[in-house]
Order: structure tokens, then sequence, then C-alpha cells
């Protein structure tokens, strides 16, 4: 006679508990990159709208970075290291494979025991790791996790590369997920597009580089396709929809899927992250840090319903609703 396993059965709803965020002291302006490539300001707001961003020092990492956001959204939480169990860091520039971002990060919080590991999505990382802590928290596998987007894309960006150094800046977002009495994070809506892989990747193991345009006509067109999936998995309408937070990859590219969703029944009061105005592109930290900096200024309140949509190397996609905390 075969055994039959015991299964786990955790809540049947999760939400987001806390945010936090970090950038590094360092601003960056569009007339100091003007002085070491042949670039000027205009040209880079004309292009990808960006004013300025933030750089890391050499000796601040990727994990430091991790650390402080992710204490950052406890906080906002209002938890202790203890209450947390497993602490999961998506990110695509660790600067070797092992050891991973999240025991490190988890053990200097002060998780200790902490089921702990890294995802790369790219810029989809965060969406795809808030997916991943939900559904581990429903099937009974965790209690609470901490999710930390954290990138040193200063590492692997060529200095003199005006197409990709004009884009890219480090920083990190962070959430805590826990256990709800009634859903306020919206089931995933994830995919891939793996034919598309060399328009985004690492030049010579070394530096990334992107076919810049093939990148913005797939995510001007594919991507408010895969927003509206996570808008109807949540049982919602467009009209439904507060606040729309893509990943900040473009100016050009944020505005160009708010508008395909108002043309699709978003409200023309939606309010539209534009965090990549101050903190360029930080790929998987890009949205928790631009919830994190719209909760501060006031331009995202609790309860609001926000819907989140991140894209990029992979070429990987994710999205889901959330109620905001």
């Amino acid at each position: 006679m075969s055994k039959v396993l015991r299964q786990k059965q955790g809540p049947a709803a999760t939400r987001v508990l806390g945010v936090g965020s970090y950038q590094p002291d360092r601003v960056v302006t569009n007339d100091d990159l003007s002085k070491i490539m042949d670039t000027d300001d205009q040209w880079i707001r004309e292009r990808v709208g960006i004013v300025e961003r933030r750089f890391a020092e050499k000796d601040e990492l990727l994990v430091d970075m991790a650390v402080k956001a992710g204490n950052a959204a406890l906080a906002d939480a209002g938890l202790e290291p203890a209450d947390v169990d497993t602490v999961l860091v998506p990110n695509c520039t660790m600067p070797a494979p092992i050891p991973n971002a999240a025991g490190q990060v988890a053990d200097r919080i002060g998780v200790k025991a902490a089921g702990a590991f890294d995802l790369n999505a790219a810029c989809a990382g965060f969406c795809y790791g808030l997916g991943v802590a939900s559904d581990l928290i429903r099937a009974g596998s965790a209690g609470r996790v901490l999710v930390i987007g954290a990138e040193k894309l200063t590492d692997v960006v060529d200095p003199v590369d005006r197409a990709n150094a004009i884009i890219f800046a480090d920083g990190a977002g962070a959430a805590v997920v826990g256990p709800s009495d009634e859903p306020r994070i919206g089931p995933v809506a994830w995919g891939s597009a793996g034919d598309l892989v060399d328009t985004i990747y690492m030049r010579d193991h070394k530096y990334i580089y992107q076919e810049g345009q093939a990148v913005f006509r797939w995510a001007t067109t594919q991507i408010a396709p895969v927003a509206m999936r996570a808008v109807e998995a949540a049982g919602l309408e467009l009209s439904d929809i507060d606040v729309l937070i893509p990943h900040q990859a473009n100016l050009r590219i944020v505005d160009a899927i708010a508008k395909r969703l108002k043309a699709k029944g978003a409200r023309e009061d939606l309010v539209v992250a534009d965090d990549i105005v101050h903190s360029g592109n930080t790929s998987s930290a890009s949205i928790p840090m631009a919830l994190d900096h719209m909760r501060k200024a006031g331009a995202v309140a609790t309860d609001d319903v926000v819907l989140m949509v991140g894209f990029g190397a992979g070429l990987s996609y994710a999205g889901q609703v959330v109620i905001c905390p």
C-alpha cells in the first residue's frame, strides 16, 4: 500500500504589508554624463525622459542596498526580522552566480535560518517575485516573505556607451508579503518571449547590451495586453485601476502603455508612475521603488488599486493588481 503524504495549506489570500526603498547618495545629472560621452541634457530627455539618476560608489554593493531597502519595508510594515521566514531577492546584477544575495541579505537583516533565494527575471523580477511570494504563503510554504528587488547596474554598463549608460542606475525596492483575510494581491499574469532573447544580453559576459528600437517596439505593443490580463485575472475592469506602475524603462514606453490602457477603458485620471525621471532604470528595483516614492509623495494612498507590470531581458514579463498598503 502506497503512503499518502501530508500537504500544507496556507491562507486563501495575501497582501502587501509594507514597502521600502533605498537609493545611493550620488546624483548623476545629464550634464554630468555629457562631460564623459557625446550626449546632452536635451538629447537624453527627448529619448528616455531621464533628468537624473543615482549611482552607487565602488564599495557599495547590491547586497548593501538590498539590506537597507529590506529594513525600510519591515519598518513600514511594523514588523521585526523574526516575523519573516523567507527572503527573496530578484536581481540580475550580482557579480557572481554564487553566493546568492538573499542568504547574505537575510542574515544581515536578522532573519535567521530563512528560506532565501535569488530570482532572475531581469526588469520583470519584482513582479515575478511578488507572485512567487504570494503563492508560497497560500501554499503554506512560507508565513511572511520579504521581496527585495535590488540592482547595481553600474557594474554591468559600459560608462561611455551612451545608448545604455544614460538609462541605467542603482537602487533597491522592497515589499513584505503576508497573509490576508481578503485578496489584496491579484494573480500574476506572466510569460516570456524567448525568441527575442538576443535583443537584451550581456556582451562578452561584461556589459549589458540592448537593441533599443526592437525592445521599444515590443514593449509599446505587447505589454499593455499583459497588464489587461492581470486586471482580468483579478476580476476587475480597467476603470477600477487607480494607479499604473509599469517598469521604469523609458518614459516614452511608460506613456505609450498608459495611452493604450486608456484607449481600452482605463480612466483619464489614472495616476501613472514616472519615477524614471529622477531615478533612471533600476531594473527589478524600479517598481517597488516607484511605489514607495509615490506613497511618500502622496500620489498613492492606502486602499488604492495599483496595477504593476514589469518587462525586460529574457524577454520576460509579469504583472498583477495590488491593493496599496
